[in-house]
């Protein structure tokens, strides 16, 4: 894993690699009590079953590959290998090989987040949470940041966007019950306040991403008819808008009237309207 992790980091960052790092240090065995899991972790939930495999698979083999950690007064934070490390811990080992590094907290954080991101197996809300931590704490844009990770910018907006979730529906996302698409979705509500409400008839009646969609266009109806004279659309202009409300991943109306009309698209932050504008191809001037 070392040698591909190196890989990967050092197209982004390559002055500071991991597999660079592995020629200089030397290996060295660290008693489990003195490690601390590494506080920007972006995974917040581990698969038990596999982690009792890694486990089984550390009673039989050991630890073939080295955890890298860096020295926090008399403890040790993880930088890369909490799994392992979760493992030893259930198959009882003492102590487990590491690499001490001596890392600032900006590469500890570069290091933790990217070797994740790189495995993509992060829940959606993990990633769009790491892409926020790169953001905010190492003052990346959301455009320096996709070039830097070999992502389209509109990919990380569309993630970045579900952090607007509510906290529940956010784990609800997290823990698999409700897919992206869902939570997309969800965001196209007009009353924010009744997203909660909606998540749970989705997961009541199993509904599908396309039949959230149909159901939210009957709330957010039902909030135009409390603010306008209600207008009947035909069946094409009904089509055309289920057809840009994809596109775009946000919602959008078609409104006609005698002798012209108007597209209107919904966006909830900058970041959101540069991401429709990417979509649009247009240039802010």
């Amino acid at each position: 894993m070392a040698r591909g992790l190196g890989k990967g980091i050092g197209a982004l960052f390559p002055t500071e690699t991991l597999e660079e790092l592995h020629n200089e240090d030397t290996i060295e065995k660290i008693e489990l009590q003195k490690l601390v899991v590494n506080p920007f972790q972006p995974r917040k939930t581990f698969d038990d079953e596999a982690i009792e495999e890694l486990a089984q698979s550390i009673v039989e083999h050991g630890i073939i590959q080295p955890i890298v950690v860096r020295k926090k007064g008399k403890k040790f934070e993880i930088v890369v290998g909490e799994r392992r490390f979760r493992a030893a811990k259930l198959a009882n080992i003492q102590e487990i090989p590491a690499i001490v590094r001596d890392m600032t907290e900006e590469q500890m954080m570069e290091v933790a987040i990217l070797e994740n991101l790189q495995r993509e197996d992060l829940t959606p809300i993990e990633e769009a949470e790491a892409y926020q931590s790169l953001i905010e704490k190492l003052n990346f844009t959301q455009e320096e940041l996709a070039k830097r990770l070999g992502k389209s910018r509109p990919h990380i907006t569309n993630h970045m966007r579900l952090l607007q979730l509510p906290e529940d529906v956010r784990s609800l996302v997290n823990d698999g019950t409700l897919s992206m698409g869902h939570g997309r979705t969800l965001l196209g509500l007009k009353n924010k306040r009744k997203i909660s409400e909606v998540a749970q008839k989705v997961i009541k009646l199993s509904l599908n991403v396309r039949q959230l969609e149909a159901l939210i266009k009957q709330y957010n109806e039902e909030v135009s008819r409390e603010t306008e004279k209600p207008v009947k659309k035909d069946i094409f202009v009904q089509a055309k808008e289920t057809q840009l409300r994809e596109y775009f991943g946000t919602n959008v109306q078609i409104k006609k009237s005698k002798n012209k009309g108007k597209i209107e698209i919904e966006f909830y932050s900058e970041d959101d309207l540069e991401r429709i504008l990417e979509i649009l191809q247009l240039e802010q001037e």
